[in-house]
């Protein structure tokens, strides 16, 4: 149902290509993000925002132990996202790209992305 609150951020997102949806035919506004969606998301904005999101390129993310986790769409956000250091690992070892990001993570990340 479009008329809902969050319609015209979603079709602004759309439009902005921040915010994608899940597949073609759905945007499953209510599903929960991931820590690899989030970043996307931030990826997306930093570049429709001019921001130069080269940083990540270099990034050597594979010392993680589970990088194979981080899906194809998401491996510039996440090279970005760590090189920039908006993304931390939840372990030493362990990126969690498919972890469900919590309350603070998003506002932890919000905030490395503005400063």
């Amino acid at each position: 149902d479009m008329s809902m609150y969050y319609a015209n951020a979603i079709s602004w997102a759309k439009q902005n290509n921040i915010v994608n949806g899940v597949d073609e035919t759905n945007f499953a506004p209510n599903a929960q993000i991931s820590r690899e969606q989030l970043v996307a998301i931030l990826y997306r904005y930093a570049k429709a925002k001019g921001m130069n999101v080269s940083v990540g390129e270099e990034t050597n993310i594979l010392s993680y132990d589970d990088v194979n986790q981080v899906s194809e769409y998401a491996i510039p956000a996440m090279q970005w996202g760590c090189g920039a250091g908006i993304i931390t690992g939840r372990t030493q070892s362990t990126l969690a790209p498919q972890g469900t990001a919590t309350r603070a993570e998003v506002a932890t990340m919000l905030m490395r992305f503005v400063k």
